[in-house]
């Protein structure tokens, strides 16, 4: 089928739309990209061509008196999917597979589904990630964690990866820095811990791929922060995140978002190095009031809490950007999904991210 309208498009008027009636098995995305949409999608050169996918077989899911929502589905070079781009039986099917209800879902996810923005695949996603009762509680109440879980069913493996290194490398260089004082400042030591935990937990947070569909559900207003969100909306998670439905980048949203990037990463520097200095000055003090008689000034080197902060911003915001955005989405999510597909090896993903991660936290600590 995919040959046939290959040839068909070759031949036929550069300017002209193609129709074709198809059965409800050529419709479907399947699995991995298979059938015909994912097969002739990225062949199409000519952007001013249209291919028109008719299912005669949709019409005996829909109740007399409904209002047909999508007779067809429409694949064209010229602009990205935006609207009735998956099989709404495969939906059904799926739906009625996991035993749910429409309604049951989050509001994002109904909106998508009735836009025809879900596919089948995502939503088999959302139905397994329910069948753990911490995955469940995080897709159904938090839309971050829900829109990075859809995409990545791995997010959380990987944010795990990068705390536990990032922990356990700090625990030693501080533990290296203080040597036999390392348990009687051990406050001082948590500080720096905990700073270091949610810098890295930004750091695994920002880059990492989404799929959003309240930009589907909303169709824009004109206030400035629906814009200011709208543009923002239209970047990627990070320059090499993979397309999505509706999602076409091209090199300057691509560049933009490693800018964008290095904003968020900044300013996650510059609150948590702040933060962590004034905690430092304040465990100071209170341990002068309890202990006045200790000397404590011995070993202490206090840095200008802004200077640091400034330079601490700078370094996420340029060196710590450009090596997540390389891993999150080259390493993660372009070769490991690749190599999952050829070996359907869930370990090889987790210990490419492990290396990768490692190699980053050594490497950062060299820079």
């Amino acid at each position: 089928m995919s040959q046939t309208i290959m040839k068909e498009i070759s031949n036929g008027d550069p300017s002209g739309m193609l129709v074709v009636v198809t059965g409800a098995s050529h419709v479907m995305y399947g699995p991995r990209g298979i059938g015909v949409p994912a097969r002739i999608s990225k062949k199409m050169q000519k952007k001013n061509q249209v291919v028109i996918l008719l299912d005669p077989e949709r019409q005996s899911i829909r109740r007399e008196g409904e209002i047909p929502v999508a007779d067809f589905l429409w694949y064209s070079a010229a602009k990205p999917c935006s609207r009735n781009c998956f099989d709404r039986a495969e939906i059904a099917r799926v739906m009625n597979a996991a035993g749910r209800r429409r309604e049951a879902l989050p509001q994002d996810l109904q909106k998508g589904i009735d836009l025809g923005v879900v596919s089948p695949e995502i939503l088999q996603n959302f139905f397994d990630l329910e069948k753990y009762p911490v995955m469940a509680e995080l897709i159904h109440r938090f839309q971050g964690f829900r829109e990075r879980l859809l995409a990545d069913p791995k997010f959380l493996n990987r944010l795990a990866i990068e705390e536990a290194i990032s922990i356990t490398t700090t625990l030693l260089a501080q533990y290296e820095k203080r040597k036999g004082r390392f348990f009687e400042e051990i406050d001082y030591v948590l500080t720096d811990t905990i700073r270091g935990s949610v810098v890295d937990f930004f750091t695994v947070w920002l880059p990492a791929p989404t799929i959003s569909l309240l930009s589907f559900a909303d169709d824009g207003s004109g206030e400035s922060v629906e814009l200011l969100k709208g543009i923002l909306g239209s970047l990627p998670d990070n320059a090499f995140q993979k397309g999505i439905v509706g999602q076409n980048w091209n090199i300057n949203q691509r560049f933009a978002s490693v800018l964008m990037g290095g904003l968020k990463l900044a300013g996650v520097g510059f609150i948590s190095s702040i933060g962590a200095g004034v905690a430092s000055d304040v465990l100071y003090g209170a341990r002068r009031i309890l202990k006045p008689s200790a000397n404590m000034e011995v070993g202490r080197k206090r840095s200008p809490i802004w200077k640091s902060a400034a330079v601490y911003s700078c370094f996420l915001g340029t060196s710590a950007n450009l090596r997540y955005q390389v891993i999150a989405g080259l390493i993660e999510h372009r070769l490991g999904e690749n190599l999952m597909a050829y070996y359907d090896q869930p370990l090889i993903a987790n210990l490419l991210s492990f290396v990768s991660r490692t190699v980053n936290s050594y490497w950062g600590t060299q820079v």
